[in-house]
């Protein structure tokens, strides 16, 4: 053995003179692997980011793969043989002995070698002979090199060498043997023959390390010093008591006739558990109940101990005693749902689980996905949704346009949920999302920080105002033709601003009698408290009508410029309102236990008295059975009388009116069904207004699962309609959307706020009657225009790069036509996961995937297998990596300065695809769950075909397309890397194989047979395929001529 070599902190490389190289596992100490070397072997190792460097014997220098270990490139430094040779950056710098006629001399040449260019640049003379050098980088990159005599001498390594900086070392033997210089470049230490270590540094106290730390030794053995013992004590470590290596028995070595094992009583089962439990056979399953913490028990000693066998829930970790007791006060359904992923990824979570409507819900895990609750809030608002759907523009990142996108992929799920990726990247781009503080780190998320009901609050500004402001751009694209013959594009007002804006005066009053009136808009508005309200107990009640209305018709005094005293001075402004909103939205603003205390308060006041109203005939819970959740929200419905628990807790009615009086005020109270008003046209020309509560935006408090936002949400008439099949539904209904948890709830419950953990952020009113105001239809404003050609983002493209025909006029797609697909991707984020305490691994967060490429070819036709599209979709987002070895993306593919291929927008392509959705094609592919999943497609089951699907047997595995291809086709695919063309051909020219096997599907008895003959031949061949005898089979490149000919 000559070198030792430590790679990282657990794993070392031996070498020496021997035709290998052994790779050690400190922590097991054991060989993992060996490397094989050329003859001598290896005397030297070094390790950069790069390479694995090895000197030999022979005078020469190579440079290995850091996985691998093969050779990447070699350097002949020395004729004679290697003596020593260190690396720093971008340099090598090697000292050896030449081959002479007497023999081996020792060469006053420095080799040096420039790794950026892997070649030799000139060498450096020096006037020791150099048998140690070692780069001391510190202000720069200077070199000591040390001969065997003591001589030590310091240069650059792409200077001179100056007589000058030659030092001596005076050692005890007569030869140095070896050289070092610490970690910190503060020490040098040297080694002579007598076995005297030589300690150079450049100050009195040297750090030898980068975070040298004092080494701790071992505590004497202080019998004489030792404190005294409490007996008592149950608790008392007993291994504060030294004792004394013996071969003698010891006092507590009882016979095994006097002893007996009593192991530990295991704690009852928990009674929840037995209660829940389901048997298969004899193995029972049940869910957590999460009143533990996990592996942990309490230990206790006493057998006496009388609260033993109830096993008391609160654990003896002093965080379990904060946060267990709590535990029982947020509800199930209320708490932040989790993804657990496993080795299939989303295939075998069962979202049914939690969502049992035809509603979709949406997953938590993509990075700032705090604004779910508010975005299914906007869905359900009908206006809103029409209008979104409709608007189409040529912006590459429009927030607009990707709520359309998203908003059709929910209305098309069948309970199945959804993901905002390409709605949420867009987001990401928005300056001013980045400027409020909107965009969240993935360590904050993870972590918390940050009050949620704040951030969802300046997210619900945000999002209306940057609404508005799309809407308003009427430009038509030339690209998006008939974009503009939408109802909603047709006032030269943005649609938006009619839903959401209130018009308002504002007048500041100086005290010198001026008075300054403009006008302004809003598109919402934040609730406004009494000042000390809390200042006793027993403070003053209020209706949240007086409160809404202080908030809306806000009066406060301030320094303001006035023109005529031409100073500022104090001044009372005021805001008078014109014109009402059609969608009242406020935001709470309940952020410190002020506003909570208030909350409380006021909800105990109104519980009060609405006892005292019905005479104390409150019954405390409800005496009848709810046959159907549905029945809940229909007028027709039965009258449920309210139970007390139903009445806690509630300050917020469900409607309000609001009134316009002649003189620029404004009148606003509570308002309940059963007061009597007139009809709804008439009394609305007098500007009279009621406005029914729609959605209530909620912050979870739960000090155990973390902080979370949900939304209580009623759901109207048409979008019961839609989902459900039966015609004449006609009720509405109150949900509960919590990420991808959805579950019908009383209508009660959406005005509850316990303020120790449902703390109430923003509130959605509507209009009575708000729908038949405006024109619901929905024209798709894609059209086939979309699938022409356009032009490539890439600067460099030519003619001879092209590698699709776009569709001609007379090729555009029917419903039920074939169109092949393929998609490959890049990773943006690493997957993040834990090693269980079992060993398995559990993955916390998926990696991030973004679309790279996307290939449609055609299904049927004279130019069936040429594609007609094939766009490489640029992104702005950092790449942590190509997956070229799947993907075939290189680096510089999806840079538009220096790539060579049809470069296109994420956008661009997307509009393309669901053109071909919309217009009922077929799609064939291998594995399309996942691209549509990563792509953000939701894409109708019937119009999907997928291969690994038919070419699959129940509880077997999946089968790779190479495989399929090798087996049918007779096809050699996926050589070095992923070609989607070639993937997307493979799937179509499969999907023709099985129609021709199981006979259009008439005959899945033979097909049945087939696959069992699949399945025997893949295990035979351990579903490998065996490598090419020589190039890809010819019947992929007939099919491209017509490409290649452009």
């Amino acid at each position: 053995m000559h070198s030792l070599l430590l790679t990282d902190s657990s794993t070392l490389l031996i070498g020496g003179l021997q035709n290998h190289i052994l790779e050690i596992d400190l922590n097991t100490v054991q060989e993992t692997q060996k490397y094989a070397v050329e003859t001598p072997g290896v005397t030297i190792m070094r390790q950069t980011n790069r390479f694995f460097f090895c000197g030999h014997t022979s005078g020469k220098v190579s440079l290995r793969d850091l996985r691998t270990f093969k050779v990447e490139h070699e350097f002949d430094a020395f004729s004679g043989s290697l003596s020593d040779f260190d690396v720093h950056g971008n340099l090598l710098a090697a000292c050896g002995f030449s081959s002479r006629l007497t023999g081996l001399a020792c060469d006053r040449f420095l080799k040096v070698y420039d790794l950026r260019m892997m070649r030799a640049i000139t060498p450096l003379q020096v006037h020791v002979d150099p048998a140690f050098l070692r780069f001391i980088p510190t202000y720069t990159s200077r070199l000591a090199i040390i001969s065997q005599s003591g001589q030590c001498q310091f240069c650059e390594p792409t200077g001179l060498a100056n007589p000058a900086d030659i030092f001596h070392v005076n050692p005890v033997g007569p030869l140095l043997m070896t050289f070092d210089v610490s970690a910190s470049k503060q020490a040098l230490a040297f080694g002579d023959s007598e076995g005297c270590v030589h300690l150079w540094t450049d100050s009195p106290e040297p750090s030898f390390n980068p975070y040298s730390r004092e080494t701790e030794f071992a505590l004497p053995c202080l019998v004489d010093s030792l404190p005294p013992l409490d007996w008592s004590q149950d608790l008392l470590p007993l291994s504060l008591i030294p004792v004394p290596l013996t071969t003698d028995t010891l006092l507590s070595d009882w016979p095994a006739a006097n002893s007996a094992p009593a192991p530990r009583r295991a704690p009852p089962v928990d009674a929840e558990i037995l209660r829940t439990m389901k048997k298969v056979g004899f193995i029972g399953y049940a869910p957590n109940p999460r009143t533990r913490l996990r592996n942990q028990i309490p230990y206790r000693l006493k057998e006496s101990d009388s609260e033993f066998d109830s096993f008391s829930q609160v654990t003896e970790s002093p965080v379990g005693r904060e946060e267990e007791p709590h535990l029982h006060i947020v509800s199930k359904k209320y708490r932040k749902v989790t993804i657990k992923y496993s080795k299939l990824g989303l295939e075998d979570f069962d979202f049914k689980h939690y969502n049992k409507t035809l509603f979709a819900g949406l997953e938590p895990h993509i990075p700032n996905a705090y604004c779910n609750c508010m975005i299914q809030v906007l869905y359900f608002l009908e206006p809103v949704r029409c209008l979104i759907q409709n608007h189409l523009c040529q912006k590459e990142f429009c927030l607009a346009c990707e709520l359309g996108f998203l908003f059709h992929m929910l209305d098309l799920s069948r309970g199945d949920p959804c993901q905002g990726s390409n709605f949420l990247r867009a987001f990401r781009t928005i300056p001013e999302a980045s400027a409020l503080g909107l965009i969240l780190a993935d360590s904050d998320e993870a972590s918390g920080k940050g009050n949620l009901a704040r951030l969802i609050q300046r997210w619900n500004r945000f999002i209306l105002t940057q609404l508005h402001q799309d809407m308003q751009e009427l430009e038509v694209p030339q690209a998006y033709r008939g974009v503009g013959g939408s109802s909603f594009c047709s006032s030269g007002d943005s649609v938006i601003g009619q839903l959401f804006s209130c018009e308002m005066e504002n007048c500041s009053l100086c005290r010198c009698g001026s008075e300054t009136v403009r006008a302004s808009s809003t598109l919402l508005f934040t609730l406004s408290y009494p000042e000390g309200s809390n200042s006793d107990k027993t403070g003053k009640n209020y209706d949240f009508a007086q409160v809404l209305k202080r908030s809306i018709c806000l009066e406060q005094n301030t320094q303001a410029w006035c023109d005529n005293c031409e100073k500022y001075q104090p001044t009372v402004q005021t805001r008078n309102i014109r014109h009402l909103p059609d969608i009242l939205v406020i935001n709470c603003e309940v952020n410190s236990s002020k506003e909570a205390d208030f909350w409380r308060m006021q909800a105990e006041a109104a519980f009060k008295m609405t006892v005292k109203k019905h005479g104390g005939e409150i019954s405390k819970n409800k005496e009848f059975a709810l046959a159907d959740w549905k029945d809940l929200g229909s007028p027709e419905g039965v009258l449920l009388c309210p139970s007390t628990e139903e009445l806690k807790n509630i300050w917020l009615p469900f409607s309000i009116r609001m009134k316009m009086t002649r003189n620029k005020g404004l009148d606003v109270c509570n308002w309940t069904d059963g007061d009597e008003w007139g009809p709804a046209r008439a009394e609305e020309e007098h500007g009279v207004y009621v406005y029914d509560l729609m959605a209530t935006v909620v912050h979870i408090l739960d000090s155990r699962t973390g902080s979370s936002l949900v939304a209580h949400i009623k759901v109207g008439e048409t979008y019961h309609q839609r989902k459900e099949v039966s015609e004449g539904v006609t009720h509405q209904q109150w949900y509960l959307f919590n990420d991808f948890l959805i579950e019908p709830i009383d209508k009660h419950e959406a005005v509850q706020f316990d303020m120790n953990w449902k703390v109430p952020a923003i509130l959605y009113y509507v209009k009575r009657n708000l729908n038949s105001r405006y024109n619901l239809n929905i024209k798709n404003p894609i059209e086939a225009s979309v699938l022409l050609a356009e032009a490539s983002l890439a600067r460099k493209q030519r003619k001879t790069h092209t590698t699709f025909i776009p569709l001609m006029l007379n090729e555009m797609p029917q419903v039920g036509d074939l169109v092949g697909l393929d998609a490959e991707f890049v990773t943006l984020n690493e997957e993040e996961a834990e090693l269980r305490s079992d060993g398995t691994k559990s993955t916390i967060k998926p990696s991030q995937m973004s679309v790279a490429r996307i290939t449609c070819v055609r299904g049927q036709g004279p130019n069936e297998g040429i594609p007609f599209i094939d766009d490489y979709i640029s992104t702005q987002e950092q790449v942590v990596d190509y997956l070229t070895q799947y993907s075939g993306i290189k680096p510089g593919d999806l840079d538009a300065k220096i790539s060579s291929k049809h470069l296109t927008t994420l956008k661009s392509t997307y509009l393309k695809l669901r053109f071909l959705i919309d217009i009922g094609v077929k799609f064939v592919g291998h594995g399309l769950q996942k691209d549509f999943r990563v792509i953000n497609l939701m894409v109708p089951k019937d119009q999907v075909l997928d291969t690994v699907y038919l070419f699959h047997m129940p509880r077997k595995r999946m089968i790779s397309l190479r495989f399929l291809a090798w087996y049918f086709l007779d096809l050699k695919i996926q050589g070095e890397t992923h070609d989607s063309i070639e993937d997307a051909r493979t799937a179509l020219q499969l999907y023709r194989k099985y129609l021709e096997l199981s006979k259009n599907g008439t005959e899945p008895e033979s097909f049945h047979k087939v696959l069992k003959g699949l399945y025997e031949k893949g295990r035979k061949m351990d579903w490998k395929v065996p490598e090419p005898d020589g190039q890809t089979s010819p019947k992929n490149a007939a099919v491209f001529s017509s490409v290649l000919a452009l």
